[in-house]
């Protein structure tokens, strides 16, 4: 079987300027530094302000419900990610970020087809992006493309669709997230600073673990921080009587209604969690023959070892999609 990229992804090698830099005005911080109470209230209130600018748009989720874009297809990609996250033991905040690039991008571009080798690849990407500007150490892309991937990707292809997605996202990979303000609330629940550690770990856990869910993308990065920390305090049972009615009073820009809904949500399938059926998993496959958690900066992220195909390598039940030529091909690996 055979498919033209070209035609699908005629931009994927973009104009963008080769001068630009991964950085905006509104970094990824921890509010403990903020220094005093005072001073603190303002920085999370303007991160609060700002967060909008990093998030899909008000009906991004509802297109889920109405069908334009693939639910499933999501929680797989989604799914995935996780796993790889795990796999090499990065950062919370990396895969949130993926995730967060992912579900941008997908906001404001359409795909050629709504599952497949597209989601795939812009699985990859975001991943990739996320791990770069996170992560001290970074496999390489072949390497990252493990955990039950469907499809394997040349490294100039997911170059080509890195550049995409940071024009699609203007650049803006410092995104605002949940993890902006779990350390602010934490203490806003706990002042006297005895659970902070716990209600930043277990808020961190549960953010993570229902980041697949499409009901959570109507809540801004705030909110759900806010629900997740309540979450995690309902554990501690000298904090377990803390009223979500009352988190609006945290901070400025704090809505009552969409914190209680949103913790609600959040109980609800905290506590439906043990029930809930796995996510649905691809045939599992290793992409090189090393030991999985081999990687450094001298391994190149963009290149094959030369004793391998440059076209195709043997993966097993796995699809190889080689580009070449404006041209891409699939088929399976036998």
């Amino acid at each position: 079987m055979s498919f033209s990229c070209s035609d699908c992804f005629s931009d994927l090698l973009c104009e963008e300027d080769s001068g630009g830099v991964l950085y905006d005005s509104s970094p990824e911080r921890s509010s403990s530094g903020l220094g005093s109470p005072a001073r603190a209230d303002e920085s999370v209130a303007g991160f609060i302000e700002d967060e909008d600018r990093f998030v899909p748009g008000f009906d991004y989720a509802a297109r889920f419900q109405s069908q334009p874009l693939d639910a499933s297809a999501r929680e797989e990609s989604v799914a995935w990610i996780l796993k790889v996250h795990a796999f090499y033991g990065f950062q919370p905040l990396t895969a949130y970020l993926s995730v967060n690039y992912f579900d941008r991008f997908l906001d404001s571009r359409s795909l050629p087809q709504p599952n497949g080798w597209p989601m795939q690849l812009l699985s990859v990407a975001c991943l990739s992006l996320a791990a770069k500007m996170e992560e001290p150490l970074v496999p390489p892309l072949l390497d990252l493309q493990t955990e039950g991937a469907k499809y394997v990707f040349e490294p100039r292809t997911i170059r080509r669709m890195e550049l995409l997605v940071l024009t699609v996202l203007d650049w803006r990979l410092r995104s605002i997230t949940p993890f902006t303000f779990i350390s602010f609330f934490a203490w806003k629940v706990d002042p006297t600073g005895t659970g902070v550690g716990f209600l930043i770990s277990r808020a961190t856990d549960v953010i993570l673990s229902n980041i697949q869910e499409t009901s959570f993308l109507e809540y801004r990065p705030s909110c759900i921080a806010v629900a997740a920390v309540l979450s995690a305090a309902s554990d501690i049972p000298s904090l377990s009587l803390r009223n979500p009615e009352n988190a609006e009073s945290w901070c400025d820009g704090l809505s009552k209604e969409k914190i209680i809904s949103c913790y609600r949500l959040m109980q609800k399938l905290v506590h439906s969690s043990s029930k809930r059926k796995p996510p649905k998993v691809l045939p599992q496959f290793r992409v090189t023959t090393q030991a999985r958690a081999r990687f450094s900066d001298s391994s190149s992220s963009s290149s094959l070892s030369p004793s391998y195909d440059n076209k195709r390598r043997k993966l097993n039940n796995s699809l190889w999609v080689d580009v070449d030529k404006g041209s891409s091909e699939q088929r399976e690996i036998e």
